[in-house]
């Protein structure tokens, strides 16, 4: 059987949450391990902001499934990404040091990815909603993981701007199946 000349491609899912979880639901770091390995499962590759609670569980559970990961950190370096943001550099294959602190990255992270996975958040989150959103990008929201995404909801609706590409659920398997649906409408190359 000849290869596709596609093959290479694969879906990229970014997965944004809170860094710091003492807020977040109990078992939102064990479904943030979950949607990793689902990510895994259905064939796509992860990406995080390169830092610490919801998105690296979900880097756990992509390296414990086999899976791909890169993290796009705020850092103009790897001494600064682990010397003055205190971030990690395991669980991730790859890190792309972009030196636009948390705003930028945010941007490019959100950008780079063909969907958005949100879970249990704070104001960084919010900001990663709100730019994929803009962007128009397919968006899995995570419900009852605790934190911003409580929010989430009333703000479409008091937005204005008509649903937009979002999805919800409490389980990771079925967000994830949701999310890759929207993706394959977007996708010209078909995979």
């Amino acid at each position: 059987m000849k290869p596709s000349p596609h093959y290479h491609l694969k879906y990229k899912i970014c997965v944004s949450g809170a860094a710091e979880t003492g807020h977040c639901a109990k078992d939102a770091l064990d479904k943030a391990k979950e949607i990793g390995r689902e990510i895994v499962r259905h064939g796509a590759i992860l990406i995080t902001g390169a830092t610490t609670g919801f998105p690296y569980w979900s880097a756990i559970g992509v390296k414990e499934e086999g899976g791909f990961s890169i993290g796009v950190s705020p850092a103009v370096s790897e001494k600064e990404h682990i010397e003055i943001y205190n971030l990690p550099v395991d669980y991730m294959d790859m890190i792309i040091y972009t030196g636009f602190n948390y705003s930028g990255r945010n941007l490019l992270l959100t950008r780079s990815a063909d969907a958005v996975i949100i879970g249990c958040g704070r104001m960084g989150t919010l900001n990663e909603f709100t730019i994929a959103f803009e962007d128009d990008k397919p968006i899995g929201i995570l419900e009852d993981s605790g934190g911003s995404n409580n929010l989430i909801k009333e703000i479409i609706k008091k937005a204005n701007r008509g649903p937009g590409k979002v999805v919800f659920d409490t389980n990771p398997k079925i967000l994830i199946e949701k999310v890759i649906e929207l993706i394959k409408k977007d996708k010209l190359i078909k995979v």
